[in-house]
């Protein structure tokens, strides 16, 4: 009976996908303080931290879509775009606060666009936003003419290089967004909303859910998360690169789906998007420190993404067979 009681609790530990997550991270750094001594300098931590922090702001929207039954892969176009438009705009003598909120608006109107389309004519929200990324990514090229900006002013380049306690704003501010995000999708009423709509959208909008605005809502916040996260990279690197997020899309995916979240919608949660982030931070530093070719990186990344979407179907068919 004792047995039965130990292997119930493993089981339903195991089934916190956050606790196994923590768990692996943690096994994975000690494995590799072994290995490399550098791992576990504080420079080397922090470094992971600032290096995750942009993806995981990215990805605190993306858990909300994915929740949701949403998607969007113009996160990382978005995320230059709003970058050059804020760095295009502090060149022609615009207040660097001013510049800013630019910035910040331009990616809320993409995600506007995104959301109005999905919503209003039920498109597929995965070639609408594949769409868009292609748009986006065109326009960040013709309005940079595809050079880099650079030359940018203090009172800007603070906002990714300052620090406070030690840890830089971009990583204080992810945290921030984080904690905050999480919070709000499990005890929030209009953010668990997501949750109805992503389980069964018809269900949700016989109860009253207004599914439409909720979802417009859900791609508006995205894209200014997103432009958020392209404005400080800028900051951080004082230049708005026209390459700036190729790729980023997926790796913000396949953090939210390690995390927790489901393709099919209705399952996820944002501190399991931020700890699929560190795995896939901590992933990639270790190879780095061992000496692996960084061109393995986006094989390794795609590896996972397929390996974890499996792991969600298998575990959910499961679950579906064991409620029959």
């Amino acid at each position: 009976m004792q047995a039965s009681n130990i292997n119930t609790l493993l089981r339903r530990i195991l089934e916190v996908r956050e606790l196994v997550l923590v768990f692996i991270i943690l096994f994975g750094g000690a494995v590799m303080g072994l290995i490399s001594p550098i791992f576990l300098n504080v420079s080397n931590l922090k470094a992971i931290f600032l290096g995750l922090s942009v993806e995981a702001i990215i990805a605190a929207g993306m858990t909300i879509l994915l929740v949701s039954g949403g998607l969007d892969m113009s996160v990382g176009s978005t995320m230059a775009f709003s970058g050059v438009i804020a760095c295009m705009g502090i060149k022609a003598g615009v207040p660097v606060a001013l510049a800013v909120l630019l910035g910040i608006a331009s990616g809320s109107l993409i995600g506007l666009i995104n959301g109005l389309i999905i919503a209003r004519w039920r498109i597929n929200p995965f070639i609408v936003t594949l769409g868009m990324l292609s748009i986006v990514r065109g326009f960040v090229l013709i309005l940079a003419n595809g050079l880099t900006i650079i030359n940018l002013p203090k009172t800007f380049t603070v906002l990714g290089q300052g620090s406070l306690f030690g840890l830089q704003y971009p990583i204080l501010f992810s945290v921030f967004v984080i904690m905050l995000g999480d919070v709000l999708l499990r005890r929030s009423r209009f953010f668990r909303q997501n949750y109805y709509i992503g389980g069964n959208e018809k269900a949700a909008i016989l109860t009253g859910i207004k599914v439409k605005q909720v979802k417009i809502f859900n791609y508006v916040l995205t894209g200014t998360l997103s432009a958020i996260a392209g404005i400080l990279m800028s900051a951080r690197l004082a230049s708005a690169s026209v390459n700036i997020g190729v790729g980023l899309e997926l790796k913000v995916i396949t953090a939210a789906v390690i995390g927790g979240a489901s393709l099919s919608g209705g399952e996820g949660s944002i501190a399991g998007a931020f700890l699929g982030s560190l795995l896939m931070a901590t992933l990639i530093n270790s190879l780095n420190l061992l000496g692996i070719d960084v061109y393995w990186q986006n094989v390794i990344t795609g590896i996972i993404l397929i390996a974890a979407v499996i792991l969600d179907t298998v575990l959910k068919q499961r679950r579906e067979a064991a409620a029959l």
